[in-house]
């Protein structure tokens, strides 16, 4: 008897398990395709991990340099050309990902309110997908313009700062360009 009531029990939560999705109380929601961290962070101009491909191979961006300042030591004259690249970065990015929401908006309104079609959600998709392209290529170009603001020094202690800086790995290896 134990056994029976045991198995039953055991049917019941995998049932339950197999029946809830890894999406369950994201339709609450109000852009159901971002989490309030990533709306969050398209809203404040943060990177998101779009500059990734810059970052892991050696391209800081300003914002972590800004964190890092102090032990990186940076001089009077670097920390005010980083946060001149910081500033610009925001001022340009901010506009981006605020119109990224407003299209993730749209795109969402138009599945709640059963209007989407074909048409509208191909043009839909092409409109998001292209303005992430411009905010993955402003976070990427401002990466870019803050390497040359430090030394070899500088660059391997901020691999090594971030974690980067494994043994034979290609951030310390690299050279300024």
């Amino acid at each position: 008897m134990k056994a029976l009531i045991v198995v039953a029990s055991l049917s019941i939560t995998t049932a339950t398990a197999f029946a809830q999705s890894p999406y369950a109380g994201m339709q609450t929601r109000s852009i159901k395709a971002l989490s309030d961290q990533q709306a969050s962070d398209l809203r404040e101009g943060r990177g998101m991990g779009l500059a990734l491909a810059a970052e892991l191979n050696g391209y800081p961006g300003p914002s972590h340099l800004l964190e890092l300042a102090d032990k990186l030591e940076l001089t009077a004259d670097q920390r005010g050309r980083v946060s001149e690249l910081f500033d610009a970065m925001k001022k340009e990015a901010v506009p981006i990902g605020a119109r990224m929401l407003d299209q993730e908006a749209r795109l969402d309104q138009e599945f709640a309110s059963r209007t989407v079609s074909e048409e509208s959600l191909a043009t839909s998709v092409s409109d998001i997908a292209v303005t992430q392209g411009r905010l993955r290529a402003v976070h990427l170009k401002y990466h870019l313009w803050a390497r040359s603001i430090l030394s070899d020094g500088q660059m391997k202690k901020y691999a090594e700062l971030r974690g980067y800086a494994a043994e034979g790995g290609a951030a310390a290896h690299r050279h300024r360009h």
